[in-house]
């Protein structure tokens, strides 16, 4: 490895209120090509200058991102440093376990396992977890919210009688309209309480992760969603490392983590081995990317909202193709976009398909780092460094502009109010064409946009009873109505938006039907701080969207069960029920089994539909409902003006609700707080645990570097054709009740509505590698249909693939992967390429692989292999029922060519897919951790 950075003399000094800072300058490189640059590409270029080593990055690497222009077409890898990297529990709690593991296995190796800690900074939020069990406070509330005083309250005494779902303990909380002690338990405080019940041990364990690791920030439960808690406190914009200023940049483990491009700061979702990889001070591999400019003109309507601009955005950029490519936005119309509005754009990206969708920081970026009470010493070197370099960008000024691959357009004025659905987030329906389009969607044939519903089961009503009255449902009925996600709630635009709809709704006389379930849960207790302050909270309670909880919770399906006299109408009729929410993903069969059709939406417009019941309805020509005095209230009649949400949000949006809410964000609630955990440095791993468990990964390692080992008469394990993807082979969604890893809980004494889903049970490596290649939709060629089957080709019996490979490695036997191209694609996912290391696989022999997936099988120590051009299994006559033997040179080099043989004699030459010389130096010691682990001895 080389000793010191080539580009040290591009390193200058820079003053700042008194304040002596260092940075690379840019420009030092090639002015006349640095100033040509996308912004997004200008941090890759600054990541790699700056973190030059010429083992990990080389000056190849600067050389080829400087001329993007030229590489952009070319397929080039370049290697990227983010500066930290940000974490949900689903995905975290693996991760954790990880870093858990590499210290036990420091320790017996003889080294300090202190020395095991995040390199760069490292914040996990809890937000996966809690479900929207309860809905509505269970308080009966007085009728006349807000409108009377203390004295008015009846919940003073024992005529409150709540129920009692799930036997949890009541317990007393404040009348939201009069702050007076109740004897009730709200939706808030039962989710809550549920959340701890269920996920007790991974809490514990998280809560272990917070004070044992360094530089790691776990923000509890209770707290927020990742994404909007990154936006509002966690976002740095630029970093001050002891002098050293330099671009914030990072990457999370979940898809959304773009929304913080809304911001200036360039971020993607990766797997969860390139995030520990990052977390390790490892660089990650990525393709130099087209860059797409977006270029906003023109000015809203006045009826439009900020999530009606992201769904017509991602209409027109996935029409557009951006996949792989980064998307930066830029002309006039920018500058009159809030970042709320521009992170609302952001966070969508991965439903237009993008890899990022980048905002460069502006003087609006500043304005909201002062609104949400950054400091300011902070903002002013931020501003100075970022104009220093030419990354500070001008939306009005063209002459700002640089080069982009190919430029697209939207006129803001053209706009208009919509949703997205029945089933992808990209299928745009204007408001105004709603219930024609819905129609369209019963007579079209199944798929994306159809439901094939025979027209004389078009008009089908189905009469339920529900707390004592009598309601009808239909095809069209909205039987869920959440206000969720970062994507809007992170928004005070359209969060007050919809709290002054909800106002003037009631103040007209309007109510929402009882089994609407509705809710309301915030990405951050700001949220609650500005609705409660401005005065619309009690109007959104007494339509029922009460707080629910503080997570993503209906936007990923946690929206918990409907009421049962609603479900058991929707299944006896087959009605193509609704639900509608302010979140980013709507795919089918995601939001709840039971609503086939689901609407993206603004927050206004969520509770539009929950007042009309009915997605099926034309609000120009339709009433929502009618008054006291039986007059018709249409949605025109209650919709606030733009003037009049920019005025409550002026008013009551101020720093210090962001500087009070966050001072308190590692504290966590009561139940956190008193959540015993763990004090030592090694974990005290609980063998009676379902949910966290030591995984296997270090123990055979030794403390010397091995020989490299190549495979002798193997068995195949597995023998796939075109597209396997990530959701083929991870493990994900509920564990089936006949699989291998429902038996292992079975066997642990657990009944199968304490099974959990396989997203909870991450940390677990048993239940994990039991549920690798469970999918019923994989197609297995020994098999013939799509079955998560195999052969066990000794015996030939036919059995689930994981008790295959437990049979094969009880006999000492090795095992390999067969597959054709594209191996491996879709979403990065850890457990694609740990649960086959579980499970025993070597080797994958294919015809090509998705880039991540392969760079994960090396980074777990098992050969992607490629077959040479023209050649196939097929080609080569393999049948998948011969034994392989591999043989691999002590002078294994990049793409080498290896030897195949056969047992029958026959044998064919195979490329071994170890891009870089890094990626060799992570096989030969076994995998990234490893290699890790033998660095810190």
């Amino acid at each position: 490895m080389a000793d010191g950075n080539p580009f040290k003399a591009h390193m200058e000094a820079l003053t700042v209120q008194e304040r002596q800072f260092q940075y690379y300058n840019l420009s030092a490189t090639d002015a006349s090509k640095y100033e040509k640059l996308p912004y997004s590409i200008r941090v890759l270029l600054e990541s790699a200058i700056r973190n030059c080593d010429n083992f990990q990055i080389q000056s190849k690497d600067v050389d080829n991102i400087l001329n993007w222009e030229t590489n952009q077409h070319n397929s080039v890898e370049i290697p990227f440093k983010p500066a930290r990297v940000i974490l949900q529990d689903f995905t975290g709690v693996p991760a954790v376990v990880d870093f858990a593991a590499m210290r036990d296995a420091v320790k017996r190796l003889g080294g300090d396992p202190q020395k095991i800690n995040p390199i760069c900074p490292v914040d996990l939020v809890i937000d996966h977890s809690v479900q929207a069990d309860v809905v509505r406070s269970l308080l009966k509330l007085c009728p006349n919210p807000g409108g009377g005083q203390k004295s008015d309250c009846g919940l003073r005494s024992t005529e409150c009688n709540p129920c009692h779902p799930h036997g949890m303990p009541v317990i007393d909380e404040i009348c939201p309209f009069h702050h007076l002690q109740t004897p009730g338990a709200t939706a808030l405080q039962k989710n809550q309480d549920l959340e701890f019940d269920r996920n007790k041990e991974r809490f514990q364990f998280l809560k272990w992760g917070a004070k044992a690791f360094k530089n790691m920030l776990i923000v509890p439960p209770g707290s927020g969603i990742v994404h909007q808690v990154n936006l509002e406190h966690l976002g740095r914009v630029v970093f001050d490392e002891d002098g050293l200023l330099y671009p914030d940049s990072l990457v999370g483990t979940d898809s959304h983590t773009t929304m913080i491009n809304g911001l200036g700061i360039l971020g993607w979702g990766v797997g969860g081995i390139e995030a520990e990889a990052v977390m390790l001070g490892q660089a990650i591999s990525m393709v130099l990317p087209p860059v797409v400019g977006y270029k906003i003109t023109g000015s809203l309507e006045p009826l439009v909202t900020s999530t009606d601009v992201v769904l017509t955005i991602t209409k027109h950029l996935r029409q557009v193709g951006v996949v792989g490519k980064f998307v930066e936005f830029f002309g006039s119309g920018v500058a009159q976009l809030s970042i709320a509005d521009r992170a609302t754009i952001s966070n969508m990206c991965p439903e237009y398909g993008a890899t990022v969708g980048f905002f460069p920081v502006d003087e609006r970026s500043l304005e909201y780092l002062r609104g949400t009470g950054r400091d300011e010493a902070k903002i002013e070197y931020i501003e100075a460094y970022l104009r220093q370099n030419k990354m500070f960008r001008d939306y009005n000024n063209p002459g700002n502009d640089p080069v982009f691959t190919e430029v697209v357009e939207l006129d803001l004025s053209t706009v208009v109010p919509c949703c997205s659905g029945p089933k992808r987030p990209h299928d745009k329906v204007p408001v105004s064409e709603m219930k024609q389009d819905f129609v369209k969607c019963l007579n079209n044939k199944v798929g994306f946009k159809g439901f094939a519903i025979p027209a004389d089961k078009q008009t089908t009503t189905v009469p339920i009873v529900f707390d004592g009255q009598e309601y009808t449902l239909t095809h069209g009925s909205v039987v869920i109505a959440a206000i969720t996600s970062c994507t809007n709630t992170s928004n005070p635009s359209v969060m007050l938006g919809a709290g002054l709809l909800a106002k003037k709704a009631v103040e007209a006389g309007l109510s929402v039907s009882p089994y609407v379930k509705t809710s309301l849960s915030p990405g951050s207790g700001v949220v609650t701080y500005y609705l409660q302050e401005s005065g619309v909270t009690p109007y959104l309670e007494k339509l029922g969207f009460d707080i629910v909880g503080y997570g993503c919770m209906t936007c990923i399906g946690n929206s918990g069960p409907l009421p049962d006299p609603v479900a058991e109408a929707i299944e006896k009729a087959n009605l193509v029920a609704c639900g509608v929410l302010s979140g980013n993903r709507n795919f089918e069969g995601r939001i709840h089994p039971l609503t086939r059709a689901n609407y993206l939406a603004s927050p206004p417009l969520v509770v539009a539909y929950a007042l009309a019941g009915t997605a099926c309805i034309d609000f120009e020509t339709e009433p929502l409902g009618h008054n006291a005095e039986g007059n018709p209230v249409y949605l025109r009649d209650i919709w606030p003006s733009r003037d009049e949400i920019q005025a409550v949000e002026r008013q009551f949006v101020i720093p210090s609700m962001f500087k009070d809410v966050y001072a308190k964000i590692e504290k966590g609630n009561a139940r956190w707080t008193s959540l015993d955990a763990p004090e030592s440095m090694l974990y005290p791993w609980d063998e009676k645990s379902t949910y966290i468990k030591s995984p296997p990964f270090f123990e055979q390692m030794t403390k010397e570097l091995p020989s490299i080992e190549g495979v002798k008469d193997a068995h195949v394990l597995l023998n796939v054709g075109d597209s396997i993807t990530t959701d083929h082979i991870s493990p994900a969604g509920s564990i089936a009740r006949n699989s291998p890893a429902a038996r292992y809980l079975g066997s642990r004494g657990l009944t199968p509505r304490e099974f959990n889903s396989y997203g909870s049970r991450r940390g677990n490596d048993a239940v994990m590698a039991r549920g690798t290649f469970a999918n019923i939709r994989l197609l297995n060629k020994f098999i013939g249909k799509a079955s998560p089957k195999t052969v066990h080709i000794p015996s030939g019996d036919q059995m689930d693939i994981f008790d295959a490979a437990d049979r094969y490695q009880n006999e000492k036997r090795q095992v390999i992967i067969l597959a054709g191209k594209e191996y491996g694609s879709g979403s990065s996912r850890d457990w694609a390429a740990k649960g086959p290391w579980m499970q025993g696989v070597r080797a994958v022999i294919a015809e090509s692989y998705e880039r991540i997936h392969r760079s994960n099988l090396v980074g777990m120590g098992i050969m992607p292999l490629q077959y040479q051009a023209g050649e196939t299994a097929d080609s080569l006559g393999l049948t998948g029922k011969e034994m392989y033997s591999i043989h691999i040179p002590d002078d294994l080099h990049t793409r080498h060519l290896v030897e195949v043989k056969l047992e029958d004699g026959r044998s064919f030459q195979v490329i071994a897919r170890f891009d870089t010389d890094v990626e060799l130096t992570y096989f030969r010691h076994g995998g990234i951790l490893n290699y890790m682990i033998r660095q810190m001895l």
